[in-house]
């Protein structure tokens, strides 16, 4: 994705235009112009592949369009290491200790570097060079960091993820979104679904199968103080709505004018047969969430009967549907959904939990986060459905036993 001040967009009144750019030669040749320079400098340091690409760009107006190129090739194609023999503060400790035992230091600088050289050498058992250490001292700063591997895409994949990125910017702002998926193939509702709950969105979901759903998500500036990181998770969410075959999406936005400094409304809707959008998600199962990987880790260093199973089916709610994160299979039969709540807003969680309590699912457990503050968010503590379990920073597969015991 592309960092604020690189997103290029029209106001047409309330409604707002992301810049999307025409696969023509011209913008096929600028996107070529930047993949061939990440090429030609791999092996040599971030510093000197920017000073390259800031040279390309000379007083062109379509500066903001090359940087974007340039951002996308570096966060999505591109590996940078530091290069060093040692860890670098390692390394400039034991060159500053070998420096304070002489005289300053551009007196006997080559004897300072020759002396850990040798010294390095003995302890890593190979000969490492005076340029080594020269080089490795400040290998960890951004500019130092050396591009060791680039995964060159085909100059029409770029210019697709930049008209993404362009998109998906317009969210980072939202206040709410509204999707509706309309009479999809199953698989891909489920899909979807999983995709909200990985990047942990606050997601109201009315419908069935049959009919099609609508989903009410928060946006980043509806929590009690804005999230920066909320919104990313929510712009992550784009691409994965693009392997649904119909739905329409209506965003509210707050924007900051920056002339007078005012909050302003706007909007964006965004059509599954007119959006032009290509997703570089892949159309399989997207990976647990870090909180999930941790649990079923946990999980599975625990003695017990109790088998967890990560695919689990759809669960109808009043109005709603829900698929938990696992399902506990027991020998004798005995099953239960277990269905982690992550990010929170007052009204998300009493309808959340109002769901719960109305559903005909006896065997779902809610695992809520202590950090959730439920008192502040104004949620009855008597109301809480049945079987909740509370966890501060990782939930632990005890707590959940103790729970089916």
């Amino acid at each position: 994705m592309l960092p604020s001040d690189l997103l290029i967009y029209r106001q047409n009144g309330e409604t707002v235009v992301p810049k999307k750019l025409a696969i023509d030669d011209r913008i096929i040749g600028i996107a070529s112009d930047r993949v061939e320079c990440f090429q030609e400098y791999k092996g040599k340091t971030q510093g000197e592949l920017d000073q390259k690409l800031l040279e390309m760009e000379g007083d062109s107006p379509d500066y903001r369009v090359k940087r974007g190129f340039a951002h996308i090739l570096k966060s999505s194609f591109s590996t940078f290491e530091i290069v060093s023999p040692l860890e670098p503060q390692i390394l400039r400790q034991k060159v500053f200790a070998e420096a304070a035992k002489t005289k300053t230091i551009p007196d006997c600088r080559s004897d300072t570097l020759e002396a850990v050289s040798q010294s390095l050498g003995a302890e890593l058992k190979r000969t490492v060079s005076l340029e080594e250490i020269e080089k490795g001292l400040y290998a960890d700063l951004q500019e130092n960091r050396i591009l060791i591997e680039f995964d060159a895409p085909i100059p029409d994949s770029l210019i697709h993820r930049y008209n993404l990125s362009q998109v998906q910017g317009i969210f980072y702002r939202a206040s709410s979104i509204i999707i509706n998926a309309h009479r999809n193939d199953p698989g891909e509702y489920k899909l979807l679904f999983r995709y909200l709950k990985l990047f942990q969105l606050m997601a109201y979901i009315e419908g069935d199968s049959d009919t099609g759903f609508t989903i009410t998500i928060d946006g980043p500036t509806s929590l009690f103080k804005a999230s920066t990181r909320y919104g990313l998770s929510l712009a992550k969410m784009i691409p994965a709505l693009l392997h649904v075959t119909k739905w329409s999406l209506q965003a509210k936005l707050q924007q900051k004018d920056p002339y007078t400094g005012s909050v302003k409304s706007g909007r964006f809707t965004l059509e599954s047969d007119r959006c032009n959008l290509v997703s570089h998600y892949p159309p399989g199962k997207p990976y647990d969430s870090m909180l999930e990987q941790s649990f079923a880790k946990s999980w599975a260093r625990a003695k017990t009967e109790w088998r967890l199973e990560r695919e689990v089916d759809l669960v109808p709610l009043p109005g709603s549907v829900m698929i938990p994160d696992f399902r506990l299979v027991h020998p004798d039969g005995r099953d239960f959904l277990l269905e982690i709540v992550g990010y929170w807003r007052p009204e998300y969680l009493k309808k959340k939990f109002y769901q719960v309590r109305n559903s005909d699912s006896t065997n779902l457990i809610l695992a809520v986060s202590e950090r959730l503050n439920l008192e502040k968010a104004g949620v009855n503590f008597t109301e809480l459905p049945n079987r909740v379990i509370w966890f501060k920073n990782k939930l632990q597969a005890k707590a959940v036993l103790e729970i089916l015991d």
